[in-house]
């Protein structure tokens, strides 16, 4: 019961939700420096077995950077330059910075506690920085980057009609919003009236990956559980974790399987 009182109180209150995914994602940034823990979305298992080769080093994080890939998919990132909004661990940025040959890829996240181990685990990787940035007011001129990426981060945003007009703002003439993330199925035709709403561009993709992502998290499912058991000691907070994780039977997962929550990924050509 009290956790579906703090879930309602988060859809309801935007500048709370903003304030407790501020400190988790801080909290998580501070206490959990694993370098070989860079991602933080569900994955996706893509149901035309259209997947990326990847070097061995890589391969441990498959399901996650297929939803990356998934998602640019529309775009063309080869020497362009591409901004991330809610970059997180960066593992994401990395991946398209070497993976899809942009020109330069810039990270950007509201926790700079995120933002400074992105820094550290990331130094390596030539055509790729990071920046403390509110997806919300972007500190970046206006028509500064031909894409912009933006996977599972804005349910977490007060204000999506902020953040989408930013992305306008920030997106050169021809350049491409690529974003992917999930609502609630009754606020799906909410999110899609705020995309259609922007005067600047026009849709070019749209899928609805939802079994994608219910297929990820039961093929990752053991991993989750033995990361969660090194990680989190205790045995609540184990519970918690495993509702972010999305661990089989969670609430998350059970929400995606039984269509609750819906997962799509959009493409937009800005005019």
């Amino acid at each position: 019961m009290l956790s579906r009182f703090i879930l309602y109180l988060l859809e309801q209150l935007p500048g709370l939700r903003r304030t407790v995914a501020r400190w988790w994602y801080d909290r998580m940034a501070t206490r959990l420096r694993d370098p070989g823990w860079t991602f933080m979305n569900y994955g996706l298992v893509p149901p035309d077995g259209a997947v990326p080769d990847l070097a061995p080093v890589d391969e441990a994080d498959r399901l996650p950077i297929q939803l990356y890939h998934r998602t640019v998919s529309a775009g063309n990132l080869r020497g362009m330059r591409v901004l991330e909004i809610g970059s997180g661990r960066g593992g994401g940025a990395s991946f398209l910075a070497r993976y899809h040959h942009p020109a330069h890829v810039t990270g950007t996240d509201f926790s700079d506690k995120a933002v400074e181990l992105c820094r550290t685990l990331h130094a390596a990787v030539a055509n790729l920085d990071f920046t403390v940035g509110d997806a919300e007011r972007l500190p970046f001129a206006a028509a500064s980057f031909d894409a912009v990426v933006n996977v599972e981060s804005s349910h977490c945003y007060g204000h999506m009609e902020a953040f989408l007009a930013e992305v306008v703002r920030v997106l050169r003439p021809g350049g491409c919003f690529l974003y992917a993330d999930f609502r609630r199925s009754a606020e799906m035709p909410v999110l899609e009236r705020l995309l259609a709403a922007q005067a600047g561009w026009e849709r070019v993709a749209h899928e609805d990956i939802t079994g994608a992502v219910v297929a990820a998290l039961e093929a990752s499912d053991e991993r989750k559980r033995r990361r969660i058991e090194e990680y989190v000691p205790r045995p609540r907070a184990r519970k918690a974790a495993g509702e972010f994780a999305g661990i089989v039977g969670s609430r998350m997962y059970e929400g995606f399987r039984q269509r609750e929550f819906l997962y799509h990924r959009y493409a937009y050509r800005r005019h």
